[in-house]
């Protein structure tokens, strides 16, 4: 099988049951991709495939195949920070850590999904109107990434202040592999 990982090529030999995070965790040994629950509910292994979102737990290797994949090593350009890592920084927007991977990649493909139109349970058309990323809009779209320690004021604030400064988040990742 053939896989682009944060703008490398990987043929790998895999079994056809492989998920997508044992295959980066596991094979690729991308650790930042975190096992959580193991059934799409925490988050935690969110990455991202061709800029959208994903539960990497809840989808099988093979059906990814020559996409671009990019997890949270993936990010980082130029040996610098993705301007959200930074934030995240910046506002304490972590405790332990462990879901901060998942909450990076899912709120980067949460920008795209907004530049696309998709609408959430608070703003029900964005063909109308401004979103204002509130903090209500942005839990909203978030919820599907959980913090254990209680780090989603931070988290929040993070992501709201990456947003208004106007943070590329679309082009800070690899879209092609190298060659």
């Amino acid at each position: 099988m053939h896989f682009i990982i944060n703008g490398q090529n990987h043929a790998l030999d895999l079994d056809s049951r492989t998920s997508l995070l044992d295959l980066v965790r596991d094979h690729l040994l991308l650790t930042g991709t975190k096992k959580g629950c193991n059934q799409g509910a925490c988050g935690a292994c969110t990455v991202l495939v061709d800029g959208e979102r994903i539960n990497s737990c809840l989808a099988l290797a093979v059906q990814y195949q020559d996409r671009t994949i990019t997890t949270i090593e993936g990010l980082v350009s130029a040996n610098a920070l993705h301007p959200l890592q930074q934030a995240f920084i910046e506002h304490d927007g972590f405790q332990c850590g462990y879901c901060t991977p998942g909450q990076i990649c899912s709120a980067i493909g949460m920008m795209a999904e907004m530049e696309h139109g998709v609408p959430s349970a608070i703003t029900a058309d964005l063909a109308g109107e401004t979103v204002q990323l509130t903090h209500d809009e942005l839990r909203e779209r978030m919820s599907g990434n959980l913090c254990r320690c209680g780090a989603h004021n931070g988290i929040i604030q993070a992501i709201q202040d990456s947003f208004a400064e106007g943070g590329d988040f679309k082009t800070n990742y690899p879209k092609e592999a190298a060659e």
